[in-house]
């Protein structure tokens, strides 16, 4: 497995709206193996590998969860709300960073009763000593990510923003590893997909496929006394059921596990009681799109530290890889 590869994809700042820093990382990394790369009116990041077969479209979001500056009192502290599902106590205490590598601390205000955190009660720490000094280096309307290290654990990984670089990384090496498809394949990096799977709607309704795949993360039930879920790190990926935004298209599901079986690739099945991917949009597109959802097991989701076993990423790639070499 390409750890370097994955560190720098997680390590790139991206959240949703500024995807640029990393579309560009992702466009350098896959522009000599597909035959054409565009880049859509609402930034989503297409590369097409030419075929006569049916047309598929891969979707993997390249933008991550982050803060948004909204004011900076006269102190200099800045305060913020949510750039998708961010939650005031995992982020208490993390460090954020700017897209010029500003680094803030998010601190709160004196609270008797921890029960009423939320972001409003909270603020961001750049070490700036009034709003003068502050505004030389941030302003109302920025936008910052987390900021955490890249680790490896045994046979497992965590990082920020493994939502969703794991899944443009599983689809990056399997446009490399895939040697010949009868299909037209449309791997697509979606834009703004934790603010309501904005990119994930303009894209399919250009590329109109004719069946679906976003790959995606999703939750576990492996971990102490965790809400019950039949999905755990190490297991193999996941094939989606349900979600809150998508019922999975029966042909693309049973694709999905005959290719696993066929190929001896371990494998679980899904089914999430809350969110959602970009198939949420995809399958509503025009006159409808058979779709599905390859997701990667991940504790910790929307956290600065979420965690991947690297097992399921390489099984990952093989049965995407499986999947798109067959005549759909």
């Amino acid at each position: 497995m390409n750890s370097e590869l994955l560190k720098k994809l997680t390590e790139e700042y991206g959240p949703s709206g500024n995807e640029e820093k990393i579309r560009q990382f992702i466009q350098n990394e896959i522009k000599d193996y597909v035959d054409e790369i565009k880049i859509d009116k609402m930034g989503n990041l297409m590369a097409i590998k030419k075929g006569n077969g049916k047309r598929v479209m891969l979707a993997s979001h390249m933008d991550e969860i982050g803060v948004i500056i909204t004011g900076i009192t006269d102190n200099g502290f800045l305060k913020f709300s949510n750039i998708g599902g961010v939650s005031p106590y995992i982020s208490l205490g993390q460090r954020i960073i700017f897209s010029d590598k500003t680094i803030g601390v998010i601190g709160m205000e004196h609270l008797d009763d921890m029960k009423k955190l939320k972001l409003e009660k909270m603020y961001i720490d750049i070490g700036a000593k009034s709003k003068e000094e502050a505004l030389k280096k941030v302003n109302i309307g920025d936008v910052a990510s987390f900021y955490s290290s890249f680790t490896t654990l045994g046979d497992f990984i965590t990082s920020k923003a493994l939502d969703d670089r794991i899944g443009c990384f599983i689809t990056i090496e399997t446009i490399k590893n895939l040697k010949d498809s009868p299909n037209e394949l449309y791997f697509v990096f979606t834009v703004q997909e934790e603010l309501g799977l904005r990119g994930a709607k303009t894209a399919a309704f250009s590329v109109d496929p004719d069946l679906a795949i976003a790959i995606d993360v999703t939750s576990t039930g492996d971990t102490p006394h965790a809400k019950h879920m039949a999905v755990k790190l190490g297991n193999g990926p996941a094939v989606k059921i349900k979600d809150k935004s998508l019922l999975s298209h029966p042909a693309v599901k049973k694709l999905m596990i005959d290719t696993a079986k066929e190929n001896q690739i371990p494998y679980q099945l899904e089914v999430l009681e809350f969110g959602g991917t970009d198939s949420g949009a995809i399958h509503l597109t025009r006159s409808g799109v058979p779709s599905g959802v390859l997701s990667i097991p991940c504790r910790y989701v929307h956290s600065p530290s979420e965690m991947i076993s690297k097992e399921d990423v390489e099984n990952s790639i093989t049965l995407l890889t499986k999947i798109l070499e067959k005549n759909i």
